[in-house]
């Protein structure tokens, strides 16, 4: 059964109001947004400018001299009561797959030079988070990386850039490593970070906070929309999609690399129609039921 605490609302200064669904990251909240801001989307309000969903929380911007703050909080409390039930929180969505090349060399030797520089070890990011983690194996990182679907929650921080929270049973289940005391000056583009139990693929080159475990092969942003899932968006993700982060040889992402710059690349994605209410009784069982279908 998933229950809801009260949703906060809040002014923020003349244009915005923010709504905070709860505290903590929770599933059902990142759902519950996506709910709302896709119904505030397709109702088309006037006086609504823009729609932002995150993690267990959303911010709208609207214009004072079309609708009033107060009308339109009074709006989003009704919207908010009518997503307040378990049906609303099936989302349409799909699942991504990403193939990544862990524990590569160039985010190797990148973290190598951060740690150095710093003072801090004589080991990579991904070497850390297998210490740090207990994992006896290089193996054993990316099985247990790799090993859930992830529910992108949010995308900021840099233009496409997709926030994944891992699908798995409990957090103790959750490969959860701290972020950098300070960043990093560069991160190459597409580099796989980890931070707290969030996955990043960095879009572009950046500085960055995130413990660099290895490379994807595919893009995630392209500005130049080259190949198929960038003809509607700059952007590969959208808020409420599944995440596949499949592991590849060094062979087959030297291939894969191949593929993209020849434009050739064909990105693996399926829809799908994702229940909370069943990875709420399910948990593990569903996700590996949709992994399943996927696979097919």
């Amino acid at each position: 059964m998933i229950f809801f605490s009260e949703t906060k609302f809040d002014f923020c200064g003349d244009e915005y109001i923010f709504a905070e669904i709860s505290r903590e990251m929770k599933i059902e909240s990142t759902l519950k947004a996506l709910s709302i801001t896709n119904e505030l989307s397709k109702r088309n309000i006037p006086g609504i400018i823009e729609i932002y969903p995150n993690n267990a929380s959303y911010l709208v911007r609207y214009d004072p001299n079309v609708i009033s703050p107060h009308h339109l909080l009074d709006y989003l409390r009704d919207v908010d009561r009518m997503k307040n039930t378990e049906e609303s929180l099936n989302v349409d969505a799909r699942i991504i797959e990403i193939p990544v090349l862990y524990d590569d060399e160039e985010t190797r030797k990148i973290s190598l030079q951060y740690s150095r520089h710093h003072g801090e070890s004589e080991e990579s990011n991904f070497d850390y988070v297998m210490k740090l983690r207990g994992f006896k194996s290089r193996e054993e990182v990316i099985r247990r990386h790799s090993g859930p679907l992830y529910l992108v929650t949010a995308i900021g921080f840099k233009p496409g850039t997709a926030w994944c929270f891992p699908l798995r049973g409990t957090k103790s289940e959750m490969v959860e490593v701290p972020k950098y005391r300070s960043p990093r000056e560069y991160t190459p583009e597409r580099a796989v970070g980890l931070g707290g139990v969030f996955t990043v693929v960095y879009p572009s080159e950046s500085p960055g906070s995130y413990q660099l475990i290895g490379r994807s092969a595919v893009p995630v942003y392209d500005v130049y929309q080259r190949l198929a899932p960038f003809k509607e968006s700059f952007v590969l993700a959208r808020p409420g999609d599944l995440w596949k982060y499949r592991p590849v040889s060094k062979a087959e992402y030297q291939n894969i690399r191949e593929e993209v710059l020849n434009g050739t690349y064909e990105y693996k994605i399926k829809p799908v129609s994702f229940s909370a209410t069943k990875y709420d009784e399910l948990g593990a069982e569903y996700i590996e039921q949709l992994k399943e279908e996927f696979d097919r």
